[in-house]
């Protein structure tokens, strides 16, 4: 069995990932579910199939017990974002299948306040969920827009890299981390003496690559960047957890000083069953969310959000009841992503 058979057959499918394990089925991911699939492989067919993306660096890196983030670009276009790891003795791959073209944020179902953080000169700009969710192809989406509307030099920070940006009105730099630069945190403190009006960073996993994207904002720049959280007030506080004790008093008030805006999303499937939509919650920086932050009350902030409907904010909440009256998900797919499911229930 060829790879890119595999790869064409999924993309033909509406899948978005493919889980290739040596010794066992096969599985793909379609619209947020796994489904395991009846093909016979045998082991050498999932190694072959593993080793035909890898350059021989990287199968000798991998044959010595690593774990490989790789992206990949077969001829017609198709592009991959693809992890190789070991278990139980043998090879396993995850495979991301990545769209050949960048959504509009209209495609995408975003709301129109992204548009506006995306024309911002500078500060922060984060877009959260859990795994799977698009945080990618949001941050694809508004890089895109950048592009083609205004004259700015990006710089983006990936790993890997995911979609690749025709040099349209801005001129676009990616560098990979791992060829291109060793660390997240590296690459920003070196673009910051590349002449940059933007810069994207792939995720902030850090406090290193954090402190150094908060300080890339405060000189000026606008940052975009990632994390793993499914509210606005919980990625505040990863971003001052992630940080020292002795120093968290001075990043809430840098942090106040350079966010602008959060956008947390999920993926729901359609109630019809033929894909999945957006759900967001979106939080803009203002007065009185800065002035909670620098308290430490963040608890207080989906408060703040609910009341901030005319500056474009909104609840998650509120994008899971308007799915659900618009009759395109079901009452049970919102209450599972939801962080306040008794609140959709009085809602509803």
């Amino acid at each position: 069995m060829d790879l890119k058979n595999v790869i064409d057959w999924a993309l033909n499918e509406s899948c978005s990932d493919i889980h290739i394990t040596v010794g066992t089925n096969m599985a793909v991911r379609k619209f947020g579910t796994l489904q395991i699939m009846p093909w016979e492989v045998t082991p050498k067919e999932c190694e072959a199939m593993i080793y035909s993306i890898l350059d021989s660096k990287q199968e000798e890196y991998v044959k010595d017990g690593n774990d490989l983030d790789l992206g990949y670009m077969y001829p017609d276009g198709i592009r991959i974002r693809a992890n190789i790891y070991h278990q139980r003795n043998n090879l396993a791959a995850s495979i991301r299948l990545l769209r050949q073209s960048i959504p509009t944020f209209e495609e995408l179902g975003l709301p129109p306040v992204v548009k506006s953080l995306a024309e911002l000169p500078r500060g922060l700009v984060l877009v959260t969920g859990p795994t799977g969710c698009g945080k990618s192809t949001t941050l694809a989406s508004m890089v895109d827009y950048i592009n083609r509307n205004t004259p700015r030099h990006i710089m983006t920070i990936e790993d890997p890299i995911e979609y690749i940006y025709p040099h349209n009105m801005a001129m676009i730099h990616q560098r990979e981390v791992g060829k291109d630069v060793n660390g997240f945190a590296t690459a920003l403190r070196s673009a910051l003496r590349e002449d940059p009006d933007i810069i994207l960073v792939g995720e902030m996993r850090d406090y290193e690559t954090i402190s150094a994207a908060i300080s890339a904002a405060e000189t000026g720049h606008l940052v975009l960047s990632t994390l793993h959280t499914t509210s606005a007030a919980q990625t505040v506080e990863r971003i001052i957890d992630a940080c020292p004790l002795e120093g968290q008093n001075q990043l809430r008030s840098q942090i106040v000083n350079v966010l602008k805006g959060v956008i947390t999303q999920q993926l729901i499937p359609l109630k019809n069953g033929t894909g999945r939509v957006i759900a967001t919650e979106v939080m803009v920086a203002n007065p009185a969310i800065c002035n909670l932050i620098r308290e430490n009350k963040t608890i207080q902030i989906p408060s703040l959000i609910q009341s901030g409907k005319k500056e474009g904010m909104h609840s998650l909440n509120d994008s899971l009841v308007d799915l659900v009256r618009k009759n395109k998900i079901n009452r049970e797919d919102a209450l599972s992503v939801s962080n306040n499911p008794g609140t959709i229930e009085t809602l509803i």
